[in-house]
């Protein structure tokens, strides 16, 4: 008789990580979420290592000793294919390092690790708001921005294993300059922590992203000048995302997925920027909220 299978994943996101435990049936035996380590230079890998081997080792306490247990984390970044080590990751403090090995090592046993924008749009295809899409582009924006694409249930990875990243596309080679090196990345126009650099080098006054919606909505003048900015921006990278890819659809998570203007034709600009007159491809919000990602690296664990 075949063992009872459950599934371990983790979030590890910038400011927070989750982990869950689903069961056979994919029911949710176990949830917990913790900050994220942040320390200086090489403690804050070494914390975050910490924080990961506690939060694995209290769930897996939650499993039956007779089941099998399958683990997988979701990263702000990729594994380059060729090393194995971190790459492109947000959290700065991760790239180069083996993390996958060094999770294996603690732990004695293989896990599975993915970007966390796969885990979002896997997990929003298998049970939330991309099912019954074929081809479906899912799009992290939140601190940073993140993008996956997801192709009959499947993540299309791409030669370099670099499929979706859509946030270091550059749009404006005279703009900000971004973590990974160049300038105008889509990243560092649509995500929060980019916007809310533009109000500040454009009033010199800081704003939270929350703070300048808020103030868009109260028609306060500098922050509707910045978010009508951030909405053509968003007009901008989708546009050409869709002449480039042509999707069924496009899902939206993450923190900023919750700004309704990013789902009005009327504002969100796609159509300006799109090689079509009228382009219909759906702009969807996640339904599966901020648990998706956690979901979603659950279920690619092995």
């Amino acid at each position: 008789m075949p063992k009872t299978i459950y599934r371990l994943g983790i979030d590890l996101g910038g400011t927070k990580t989750e982990v869950i435990i689903l069961d056979s049936e994919d029911r949710e035996i176990h949830r917990r979420r913790v900050a994220t380590p942040r320390k200086s230079g090489a403690e804050e890998y070494r914390g975050i290592l910490t924080n990961l081997n506690e939060l694995i080792t209290a769930a897996i306490k939650c499993v039956p000793r007779e089941a099998d247990l399958t683990i997988g984390i979701g990263i702000p970044g990729s594994l380059d294919p060729i090393t194995g080590l971190v790459r492109n990751a947000n959290t700065t403090c991760l790239n180069g390092k083996p993390l996958k090995a060094d999770v294996e090592k603690q732990f004695d046993r293989p896990i599975g690790m993915m970007n966390d924008a796969n885990c979002f749009i896997l997990a929003e295809c298998r049970q939330g708001a991309a099912r019954g899409f074929r081809v479906v582009f899912g799009v992290i924006m939140g601190t940073g921005c993140g993008g996956a694409i997801c192709i009959d249930g499947m993540i299309h990875h791409g030669h370099n294993g670099i499929g979706g990243e859509w946030g270091h596309f550059a749009i404006d080679p005279n703009g900000a300059k971004c973590y990974c090196g160049n300038h105008g990345c889509i990243e560092t126009k649509i995500s929060g922590a980019g916007v809310e650099k533009a109000f500040y080098q454009r009033f010199n006054h800081h704003l939270k992203m929350e703070e300048i919606v808020m103030g868009y909505h109260n028609k306060d003048p500098s922050c509707t000048e910045v978010f009508l900015q951030f909405l053509k921006d968003f007009g901008c990278a989708t546009g050409g995302l869709i002449s480039t890819l042509d999707p069924d659809a496009i899902i939206l998570g993450g923190g900023l997925s919750n700004i309704d203007e990013l789902y009005d034709s009327d504002l969100n600009k796609i159509q300006d920027y799109a090689f079509h007159p009228q382009a219909a491809t759906p702009v969807l919000k996640n339904e599966l909220g901020d648990s998706a990602g956690v979901y979603g690296a659950a279920w690619i664990g092995i």
